[in-house]
């Protein structure tokens, strides 16, 4: 009777997983992730699709970024659903597979005649970073230029126009829409030839959270469904992107 009972629980709770509303956070970041309800962004209906043929919906909340990395962290929020790999998360995320890349690229004044050419070419500039991004452990650790932090792009990019700092850096996708939408002239900005990083993006779910694998294997089992039945493709066409 005993064993009886714990297959049942077990049952109850595998069932409760594959049926699961699944919470999602992220900061806004277009055209990834959009406040548009009708076009929440190329991540947002990537998930939401990926879930759906395993049987989840996910329910998604936009908030500042290191406070949605936070919530995902102690288990509070589900997923992440656009997260770029440092080998310090991995001590509290579990990664899902890539779905997508970003070419992390510096941004700086029209006219300015810098180019990157690795860590040595960023020497005694001021680089404007945002807050708990994941910019690789090389570039974070480097001493050899200064890396104020803001919360956002935007702040950013009037810190560079201000002269405030000399660069700042982001995906050039990203970066062109936010500061669109921002109202603010991409015209004024350069993107350089040569990135910093190409990041590939995952899904992430905290180990304290402790259906974070079953969450994890579901997205990827679904991206793969996706993928294949032609609506990955479908919505990367939707936001232009090939």
């Amino acid at each position: 009777m005993r064993n009886l009972l714990l297959l049942t629980v077990g049952a109850l709770l595998s069932a409760a997983v594959q049926a699961a509303t699944i919470t999602a956070a992220q900061d806004p970041w277009a055209p990834f992730v959009q406040t548009d309800k009708a076009n929440p962004g190329v991540s947002v209906e990537i998930i939401t699709e990926a879930f759906k043929t395993q049987g989840h919906t996910v329910d998604f909340k936009i908030m500042p970024w290191t406070r949605a990395l936070n919530e995902v962290k102690d288990g509070k929020v589900d997923v992440l659903v656009a997260t770029w790999f440092t080998s310090e998360r991995t001590s509290f995320l579990k990664y899902s597979d890539p779905y997508l890349e970003n070419s992390l690229k510096f941004i700086k004044r029209k006219g300015d005649g810098f180019e990157y050419n690795g860590m040595d070419s960023l020497t005694g500039k001021t680089v404007g970073i945002i807050r708990n991004y994941g910019y690789g452990d090389e570039f974070l650790g480097a001493t050899n230029f200064n890396k104020p932090e803001a919360n956002d792009l935007v702040a950013n990019a009037k810190k560079l126009m201000a002269k405030r700092i000399d660069l700042t850096l982001e995906d050039e996708l990203v970066a062109k829409s936010t500061l669109s939408g921002a109202g603010m002239n991409v015209a004024d900005f350069e993107f350089t030839a040569n990135a910093l990083s190409v990041n590939p993006l995952h899904v992430t779910s905290g180990l304290a959270n402790p259906n974070n694998g079953q969450y994890i294997e579901a997205f990827n089992k679904g991206l793969a469904e996706i993928k294949a039945n032609g609506t990955f493709d479908k919505i990367l066409a939707k936001y232009g992107i090939q």
